[in-house]
């Protein structure tokens, strides 16, 4: 059995920075990782999507250029060369990542499927078939999720669905993509895959998409998807499929409590993400883990045993990359900084990249109400932003809730050209504690998308 100080399993996007952090410290570090170097961000996740919707925005661009005096004939949507693409710049990141890790002296790296034996010991199953074992005082889980498969519905085994992995070794535009899931892997797979061409329906069990977001910020990102032909079922279950011989795929669903059959060529399953503990054996280390198999960890990330802790989606809570890095500096400053760090109270932005972007920080208007606070909500509309006009769109919103009393903003909604950037601004103001009255006033650049805060905090004035 080898002897480390340190193993990290899954080399995610805490994993990897953080074996190297423990190895440039002296620490004798192992990095096991089943697949590929990079975790979901890099390979199916953040990365390739973010390209490919690049690729779709630009292919909307040019079906409605000649509104701004720019005329494009004849343009065509090449999924191979989309593919190609976006394969190139995930194996730049890809390689990148592991000779960084491979060029860290005290670290090494280990291609297999780790178990626990006990609360300090491993085996791994390596690629061909032999295992190894390795033993160290302090283990970090950074195994991530992967995509929840219903198993209610009829059928489902019988066809061959999509998960937001596999939907990216597709080399033919879809003739009618069906997406299970209104959320932000659906809707930014559903707008994608619209703008390459193919006929997309969306269908989602809640009575709206985007369900945890209020109903404003919902009806504003339904109104856009329906103005680009994205067909959206709301309050429908999937019932069952059924495969057609002729290689075509019939869902019958359950949409206000009325049966509809929809035939489709493709099937996209995005109804969520589960942590990914199955295979550890964690009960071997005594590690408790929650309803839906998540680690889980007190503030500082350590599990109930002592010494093991659990980085990113696998720990449950907010599934971000992010959020999974600044797991890995917490751990990293607390062991080797000797800070006293936790995960209490932290900012939590997030993104969907549909094309405007959805930026949120903060909490809702839904969960200002729910706390019984005493709050006030600015809304601007894009169409009121100059530097929307002058760029040619106008969908979207800017979205505030502030405290009454204090003056200082709560959380955030902007859905926009720009809307991540945009709430990133107000992020830094809620973080210094910068009241939305002197955001009122503040100098912005002309023009500019974050100029119109001066405009949307107007709108509070007596």
């Amino acid at each position: 059995m080898k002897q480390y100080d340190a193993i990290i399993i899954g080399s995610g996007q805490a994993g990897v920075p953080l074996s190297k952090k423990l190895a440039n410290a002296g620490m004798k570090t192992l990095l096991i990782e089943k697949g590929v170097v990079g975790g979901t961000c890099i390979n199916d996740g953040c990365t390739p999507t973010k390209t490919m919707v690049a690729s779709a925005r630009l292919a909307y661009l040019a079906g409605r250029c000649n509104d701004m005096g720019v005329e494009i004939k004849g343009y065509k949507v090449d999924l191979k060369q989309i593919k190609k693409r976006t394969q190139g710049i995930v194996l730049k990141s890809r390689n990148g990542a592991q000779k960084a890790i491979e060029d860290t002296a005290n670290l090494d790296l280990v291609f297999g499927e780790a178990r626990f034996e006990s609360n300090h010991e491993i085996t791994v199953k390596l690629k061909d078939g032999k295992t190894e074992q390795f033993m160290a005082a302090q283990i970090f889980i950074n195994t991530g999720a992967a995509t929840i498969i219903p198993k209610d519905i009829e059928g489902i085994d019988q066809i061959d669905y999509l998960t937001s992995h596999s939907i990216l070794e597709l080399d033919k535009v879809p003739e009618h993509l069906l997406i299970i899931g209104g959320n932000y892997i659906g809707l930014e797979f559903g707008q994608m895959f619209r703008r390459f061409g193919s006929k997309v329906t969306i269908i989602e069990k809640s009575a709206q998409l985007l369900s945890r977001e209020d109903d404003d910020v919902a009806a504003e990102i339904t109104n856009i998807l329906n103005g680009e032909g994205v067909n959206i079922l709301t309050n429908a279950k999937t019932l069952r499929f059924k495969q057609k011989e002729k290689g075509g795929i019939t869902a019958t669903v359950m949409v206000n409590g009325e049966e509809q059959k929809i035939k489709c060529s493709h099937v996209l399953i995005a109804i969520g993400r589960a942590p990914q503990t199955q295979a550890l054996a964690l009960e071997k280390a005594g590690v408790k883990t929650g309803q839906k198999g998540e680690i889980l960890v007190n503030s500082k990330l350590e599990t109930n045993i002592k010494g093991i802790y659990a980085l990113g989606d696998v720990k449950g809570g907010p599934a971000f990359t992010h959020i999974a890095y600044n797991d890995y500096t917490i751990v990293y400053r607390n062991l080797i900084e000797k800070q006293n760090l936790n995960i209490r109270n932290r900012p939590v932005p997030y993104c969907m990249f549909t094309d405007p972007e959805l930026g949120r920080i903060g909490i809702s208007e839904k969960e200002a109400k729910a706390q019984g606070l005493n709050y006030k909500v600015a809304t601007l509309e894009m169409s009121h932003v100059a530097r929307a006009i002058e760029t040619g769109d106008t969908r979207g919103f800017m979205k505030a809730i502030v405290d009454t009393k204090t003056k200082k903003i709560l959380g955030a909604a902007i859905i926009g050209t720009e809307g991540g950037e945009i709430m990133t601004v107000l992020q830094m103001a809620m973080l210094g504690g910068i009241t939305y009255d002197r955001i009122r006033y503040c100098v912005f650049a002309h023009p500019t998308y974050s100029e119109s805060l001066n405009n949307l905090f107007m709108t509070l004035e007596d």
